[in-house]
């Protein structure tokens, strides 16, 4: 599997070829256009991910600050036939058009475009951009947990090429859409290469959820935020939100969601080993009556605790009166 997607997008040819031209012209994104209308040509998943890289460079998953300024310039002198100067979009016009753009395609209003956002900007194949699930996001990180499980079949706690394939099959068949082996493995590829911040030929927890978004973390607001005033309702509204069974406890893959979540608010690049560090920390500490799972009570203690920290870090007082009694 591995040889297969190396071949798919390994090696120079055209690519190379078109990448030589964009360099001697000096605006990269001048080559995807029609020479007729100077509208974009439908870009490959392959040129896609030339572009991204092409604009990304300092390889963090943002097109950002003086990246993004250089991509909007390209994206709007490559409409013209040859480069005319910079004269050609003054720094007033600039800002303008940086403002007017980010509205529409910034969706989470970062200030940078993400892997996802420039998928709704360049037009793709229909198939490609169903993979972004930007209109169907999980519902919760406790989903995105149930999807690890069952894609990750050997269990060696990474998504690996044949297993990223297999998932992007359920989501194009899930959309009741159909695309050829070939196809199918320049995808495979072409999102490995994309998401895998490391460069380790596969993907760990927190690159699986970039590809996979989830709608909400339900511990952002206002739990673990520098919240100096954390109240019983807050945590009996978190506690039901991931006590999907209604069992009186966290525990499974409610509990690997929970922490899925608490490490995506302290820490950018973890696996499933972190995950596996802090849950046995958690209920060390947090497991009173060491059966495995978290109760109601027990995560009062730890979200207190963890709030407290929260806020001491920001500066916040936290007051001792607003915390609500253990049962």
């Amino acid at each position: 599997m591995a040889d297969a997607v190396e071949e798919v997008g390994g090696g120079g040819g055209v690519g190379e070829m078109k990448r030589k031209a964009s360099r001697a012209d000096n605006n990269f994104l001048r080559q995807f256009r029609d020479t007729q209308s100077r509208q974009f040509k439908q870009f490959t998943a392959s040129q896609f991910m030339e572009v991204w890289n092409h604009y990304d460079l300092d390889g963090n998953g943002y097109i950002e600050g003086k990246e993004l300024d250089g991509f909007l310039r390209e994206f709007v002198s490559s409409v013209n036939v040859s480069d005319v100067g910079q004269e050609a979009l003054s720094e007033t016009a600039m800002a303008h058009l940086k403002e007017v753009f980010m509205e529409a395609y910034d969706d989470n209003k970062d200030e940078k475009i993400d892997i996802a956002e420039l998928a709704e900007i360049l037009p793709t194949d229909e198939s490609f951009l169903l993979l972004f699930r930007r209109d169907n996001p999980l519902p919760s990180s406790i989903e995105f947990m149930k999807v690890w499980r069952k894609y990750d079949k050997d269990a060696s706690g990474f998504i690996e090429a044949d297993e990223l394939k297999e998932f992007l099959r359920h989501l194009i068949v899930e959309a009741k859409q159909s695309v050829s082996e070939e196809k199918l493995l320049e995808y495979t590829y072409t999102m490995l290469s994309l998401f895998d911040s490391n460069k380790d030929g596969k993907l760990q927890l927190s690159e699986m959820a970039r590809l996979l978004p989830v709608k909400e973390n339900y511990l952002s607001e206002p739990i673990l935020k520098g919240a100096s005033r954390i109240t019983k309702g807050d945590i009996d509204r978190v506690f039901d939100q991931y006590d999907l069974d209604r069992s009186g406890t966290i525990e499974d893959e409610e509990l690997s969601g929970f922490l899925k979540d608490l490490m995506d608010l302290s820490q950018k690049e973890y696996g499933t080993s972190d995950i596996q560090v802090i849950r046995d920390a958690i209920l060390e500490f947090w497991d009173v009556n060491h059966d495995g799972k978290i109760s109601r009570s027990e995560l009062r203690m730890l979200l207190l605790q963890q709030c407290r920290l929260a806020a001491e870090k920001e500066g916040i007082p936290f007051e001792e009166d607003n915390q609500p009694e253990v049962e």
